[in-house]
C-alpha cells in the first residue's frame, strides 16, 4: 500500500517525467527523459546509453501494460501513482526499469572509473537534469553516508531504494531528487 510520502515522491517523478507539462505521460515524454539521461554519457559510451534508454523503455512498457484504459497511449498522475505502487516498485520490475537506468547512469558518470561518484560528478549530473547545484550539493552531503567525499554504488542504490520504497520521512534517500519539502 502506498504511503502519503510515496505518493508525494511518485507525484514528483510524474511531474518530472511529464516533459511537456500537459498532465500526461506519453512515450514522447519518456523518450525525452531518456535523451536527458543519455546526454550525460560520453558520445562513444553506447553501453551506458543503451542501458539507460532500455530502462526508460522498460518503465514505459510497465506503465502501458498496467494501465486501465488499454486504448489510451497516455498515463495520468493518479494512474501513474497506482502503477508505481502496484507494478513498478515490485522487485523484478524495479530492477529492469529503474535499476537499468541507474546502472547506466552510474557507469556514464563515473568518469574516473573508481566505482563511485565524486561531488563534482554528482552535481554535474543533476545540473544537466535541471536540478540546481545548491540542491544537489546538499543532497550529495546527505547521500554520502560515510562522509568520504564520494557516493559509492552501494550508497547510491541505498538512496534509490529509500526514495522509491521507504516510508521514513527522514531517510537520506529522500534527497535523491532534492528536498522533500519542495516536492509537490
Amino acid at each position: 500500500m502506498t504511503t502519503d510520502l510515496q505518493v508525494k515522491k511518485f507525484s514528483y517523478v510524474f511531474k518530472w517525467f511529464d516533459q511537456n507539462g500537459d498532465g500526461w505521460i506519453t512515450q514522447d515524454d519518456i523518450e525525452k527523459m531518456a535523451k536527458l539521461f543519455t546526454a550525460l554519457a560520453d558520445e562513444a559510451d553506447q553501453k551506458n546509453k543503451s542501458a539507460m534508454s532500455q530502462g526508460f523503455m522498460n518503465w514505459w512498457n510497465l506503465l502501458l501494460e498496467a494501465r486501465e484504459d488499454k486504448a489510451s497511449e497516455k498515463i495520468g498522475k493518479q494512474e501513474f501513482i497506482r502503477i508505481m505502487d502496484a507494478v513498478v516498485i515490485a522487485p523484478k520490475n524495479f530492477e529492469i526499469a529503474v535499476g537499468n537506468i541507474v546502472e547506466g547512469l552510474l557507469g556514464a558518470l563515473d568518469r574516473d572509473g573508481n566505482g563511485s561518484l565524486s561531488k563534482e560528478e554528482y552535481v554535474r549530473m543533476y545540473d544537466e537534469l535541471g536540478i540546481p547545484p545548491t540542491t544537489s550539493t546538499e543532497a550529495f552531503r546527505r547521500l554520502d553516508r560515510d562522509s568520504d567525499g564520494e557516493i559509492s554504488r552501494a550508497e547510491f542504490h541505498q538512496a534509490l531504494f529509500e526514495y522509491y520504497l521507504s516510508a521514513d520521512p527522514n531517510a537520506p534517500g529522500n534527497w535523491l531528487l532534492g528536498p522533500m519539502d519542495v516536492l509537490k
